[in-house]
């Protein structure tokens, strides 16, 4: 599969802040470590799970350089440069290129409705500026933009866009992605409530923050799939389903700090304007864990 570096389940690290909103750089190449440590098979640092359209240009090279330094070659890294103009989408893919990345993810970021030319000429713009493979990200969640099944196509045309992430939370989209591509697609789940469905579909990886969480049940499903033991996929799945509903549905950030705090790790604090989960939700999140440990 040609510059296609991911497979499996690439892990998504959360930014912490100290109580004054500046980066944790020490705590962050810690919670980095530890989802190395755990077996994630790629790091993406700058997805929503990492605030990255909370963060300053300075912010997100310090992230940059810090995963890639962290990390050391050991896994592939995935860096998000989205940004609304092109010019400084260009400038954060370069800049993750220049600092070793593997390769960068892109998501289509608007205030004005883009057509779909605007997004085809927004990532060829980019795509010629740098060498490393694209993940086009689909998530209209967060971005406001729907990129159908027919634009993706167009987008994979473009020479080094490698790699789809889809987040619509439609599975039937990536029954379409494998149907029209054909089996060597590179397409990645990124909605976590349909990982066992995306991966038998033919999803090749799950971006997914869990790993920071529940890395043993995350890795163990990729596994049973990939050994074709479907039974023992969706018994793992339901195990870790309730979290992974959970922590979507709370936001990413928020959920996975708490989370962490839950199981005596440091998750740092919060960016402005984001609050930490109330006690009420917090309970919610420690009887959901407790459940997954005993």
């Amino acid at each position: 599969m040609k510059n296609v570096p991911f497979k499996g389940i690439i892990a998504y690290p959360i930014t912490p802040f100290d109580e004054n909103e500046r980066i944790n750089l020490p705590l962050f190449r810690h919670l980095v470590e530890r989802l190395i440590q755990s077996g994630s098979h790629g790091i993406a640092p700058l997805g929503s799970t990492g605030v990255m359209p909370y963060l300053s240009d300075d912010e997100k090279e310090s992230i940059t350089e810090a995963t890639i330094q962290q990390v050391n070659g050991r896994i592939p890294t995935l860096v998000g440069v989205s940004n609304l103009t092109t010019e400084k989408t260009i400038y954060h893919a370069q800049f993750a290129e220049k600092a070793g990345a593997d390769a960068v993810m892109i998501i289509p970021m608007s205030y004005w409705k883009l057509t779909d030319d605007e997004i085809v000429a927004h990532y060829d713009a980019v795509a010629r500026k740098i060498s490393i493979p694209i993940m086009a990200y689909n998530n209209p969640a967060t971005s406001g933009v729907d990129m159908s099944p027919s634009l993706l196509k167009r987008l994979l045309e473009i020479p080094n866009i490698t790699m789809i992430k889809e987040s619509s939370g439609d599975i039937q989209r990536m029954h379409y992605l494998r149907r029209e591509l054909g089996e060597e697609v590179a397409f990645y789940n990124g909605s976590n409530p349909l990982a066992l469905a995306a991966f038998t579909a033919g999803a090749r990886g799950w971006c997914t923050a869990a790993p920071n969480l529940i890395p043993e049940l995350n890795i163990n499903l990729y596994q049973s799939v990939e050994e074709g033991n479907l039974t023992k996929a969706k018994d793992i799945f339901y195990q870790q389903f309730d979290l992974l509903k959970f922590i979507v549905n709370k936001g990413l950030p928020r959920a996975v700090k708490a989370g962490l705090h839950i199981l005596g790790e440091n998750g740092g604090s919060l960016k402005s304007p984001l609050k930490p989960l109330t006690e009420k939700e917090t309970e919610e999140l420690k009887n959901i864990i407790k459940n997954l440990t005993h």
